[in-house]
């Protein structure tokens, strides 16, 4: 359990996270991520990073129960600060991140997949954000790099999921395959882009940054705002407690991309509790 690297083949790292039994990380398990994604980028032997998941699904956010066990605001900003950094650390490897989704992928899956420079989605695959659900705000940042702005507010204001098949259509998925060649789709477009000078794709990495319209880390950060807004006003921690109360002890707590954490959507929901 936790996150781990591997080297399946020359040029290649394979980053695999592992929380269940649904993948919402712990907010030591956010830095442990951001770690690792900078340690794979670091190394010059790596071209490509490969960004998967055990389990279910790919990830459903921040866990609310460890939030709502810690008094005070201490996991509130441990989990502001660690998606903070992951979703950076994805942004700004030195080298492309292919992310390998399977399942559902909400809150902090958004911001992880939006800011990888690819994506290989399995056909059960669904993308969005329970925020509003759970008292919480942000991520939007990175759901529009996926679809358009007006089906990200759409998306966004109703709490519902688009599928791989339809960010396909917009053009944000690179390829749908059945679960089970997932990770080996995943890895043959890694191993075409490791395939290229080592020091060529760190250059075209820097440069494609270099030229993005918006800049994903203040923007994300300025969401976060509103999100404590929303805790101190008590909103958020009525619409936590809510979730926690009914959620099955048998299921951890799924959340959201900021420091408030969302559950998965009414859409998704079913599947990730049972």
């Amino acid at each position: 359990m936790g996150v781990s690297t591997s080297a399946p083949e020359e040029g290649i790292a394979v980053i695999t996270v592992d929380f269940p039994p649904v993948n919402a990380l712990p907010v030591q398990g956010w830095y442990d991520l951001a770690t690792a994604v900078r340690a794979a980028g670091a190394d010059p032997k790596v071209r490509c990073v490969v960004l998967t998941a055990a389990g279910r699904g790919f990830n459903a956010g921040v866990d609310i129960k460890e939030m709502q066990r810690t008094d005070g605001h201490g996991a509130l900003i441990g989990a502001n600060r660690g998606c903070y950094e992951a979703f950076a650390a994805v942004y700004d490897c030195e080298v492309p991140v292919v992310a390998a989704v399977q399942g559902f992928c909400l809150g902090g899956g958004i911001g992880l997949v939006g800011n990888a420079d690819a994506i290989v989605a399995s056909d059960d695959a669904t993308f969005g954000l329970p925020e509003l659900d759970r008292g919480a705000l942000g991520a939007a940042t990175h759901l529009a790099r996926l679809v358009p702005q007006h089906l990200m507010r759409a998306l966004y204001y109703t709490s519902r999921t688009a599928t791989a098949e339809e960010l396909h259509r917009h053009g944000s998925v690179w390829r749908v395959v059945p679960r089970e060649q997932l990770l080996d789709a995943a890895v043959e477009l890694a191993r075409e882009i490791a395939a290229k000078d080592g020091d060529l794709i760190r250059l075209a990495k820097a440069a494609i940054n270099g030229i993005d319209p918006v800049d994903v880390r203040r923007s994300y950060r300025f969401e976060q705002g509103f999100t404590f807004e929303a805790n101190l006003s008590g909103v958020a921690d009525k619409h936590r407690d809510a979730f926690v109360s009914s959620a099955p002890s048998s299921s951890a707590s799924a959340s959201s991309a900021s420091p408030s954490p969302a559950s998965p959507s009414s859409a998704s929901s079913k599947e990730n509790r049972s």
